[in-house]
């Protein structure tokens, strides 16, 4: 399984100000924005692309549109902070969604909701802002290959490497786009130093 963290100076910056405990929610959901912008150029650099030819103002020219149709998963809640730069940057892209909540005292995900359209011939862009354990991450990579999907490529904010081991067991043909591979998970299974509740923070409820 392929694991690329990012090394771009302005996703560090980014990241600097997502993990402050002082930066309020308005201004975490900005860097999120920053920073899933750019791991998305990433995880997105492959896209088959096709020939076409535009008239300038000037002459005919030869041009590249991308070629497949992208599918942005977001796993619910935290994963709707991840959906907007998606909508916005890629030029054929539709929705799905899966609802996974993890019980605090075993760690173990539930899902609570499914919606996902046809994926046969697109691209799965699964969007989870942490990997701690992999449970989650995995369970939602079991659900779109059970749909037909392939080639899934999966965007986080965070990443501990208890979770990357997860995926690469589970899933070793799924990429992982990250903008930091931390120390570990604590006692409660939360990434360290990682950046506390994502959901909470993004939506102003902690």
């Amino acid at each position: 399984m392929p694991l690329h963290v990012s090394d771009h100076p302005i996703v560090k910056d980014c990241l600097a100000g997502l993990r402050d405990s002082a930066t309020e929610p308005e201004e975490f959901r900005v860097l999120t924005r920053r920073v899933i912008t750019f791991l998305l150029y990433e995880a997105t650099r492959d896209l088959p692309v096709r020939e076409d030819t535009v008239r300038t103002p000037l002459k005919d020219a030869g041009v590249h549109r991308v070629e497949a149709e992208v599918v942005a998963i977001p796993v619910l809640r935290a994963g709707l902070g991840l959906l907007g730069p998606v909508l916005e940057l890629l030029p054929r892209v539709s929705v799905g969604y899966i609802g996974l909540e993890r019980d605090e005292e075993t760690a173990v995900a539930r899902i609570y909701y499914n919606k996902l359209p046809p994926l046969a011939g697109k691209v799965p862009l699964l969007l989870d802002p942490m990997l701690a354990t992999g449970g989650s991450g995995a369970r939602a990579l079991d659900m779109i290959k059970e749909v037909g999907g392939v080639g899934t490529r999966m965007v986080c904010v965070v990443a501990a490497p208890e979770g990357v081991r997860h995926i690469e067991g589970r899933h070793p043909d799924v990429d992982v786009f990250t903008a930091a591979l931390d120390e570990g998970l604590n006692d409660r299974a939360f990434i360290v130093p990682g950046l506390g509740d994502f959901g909470d923070r993004l939506f102003g409820t902690r």
